[in-house]
């Protein structure tokens, strides 16, 4: 067996919708669409300002994607400058406590530094008590922030 972090490929993005629906099941704000995933994963692979970042497990000739995390890149009138937005981390069941996901952040962050950015956020479930510990470990803060948001479709 071997695990590998690479950029994302359009191949990998059936898989990387599938990792999406794991998340999106304990996460009460959204749901599961496919059609949808696949439509913002497509928008997102080729942007040289986002980060797709997969773990990738090889077992001789067949391969899987375990996890991935993506970044988002903004501008903080707070910061001066660019920062960063960590909009999903996900690594799948049966992979999960293994460090992929701290793997993946290490990643995320490395990207984040090269580009000048000065802060990583992101969101998590307010009822993701082993999501939230695992943040904590590895040194974000919760922030006194709150998380608005306003449906714009129907």
């Amino acid at each position: 067996m071997s695990l590998k972090f690479r950029p994302a490929q359009l191949s990998d993005l059936p898989e990387l919708a599938a990792l999406l629906a794991q998340l999106f099941a304990i996460e009460k704000d959204f749901a599961a669409d496919a059609s949808r995933q696949l439509a913002a994963l497509k928008l997102m692979l080729p942007r040289e300002d986002i980060l797709l970042w997969v773990a990738e497990e090889s077992i001789a000739d067949e391969s899987q994607v375990v996890g991935f995390c993506s970044v988002q890149s903004l501008i903080s009138t707070a910061e001066g400058g660019p920062a960063g937005l960590v909009e999903d981390l996900v690594v799948r069941e049966g992979w999960r406590g293994a460090g992929i996901g701290r793997r993946l952040l290490d990643g995320a962050e490395a990207w984040a530094r090269r580009r000048g950015m000065s802060r990583l956020q992101l969101l998590a479930d307010e009822d993701n008590a082993p999501a939230l510990e695992f943040y904590r470990h590895l040194g974000w803060t919760r922030s006194n922030m709150r998380n608005l948001r306003k449906i714009l479709r129907d």
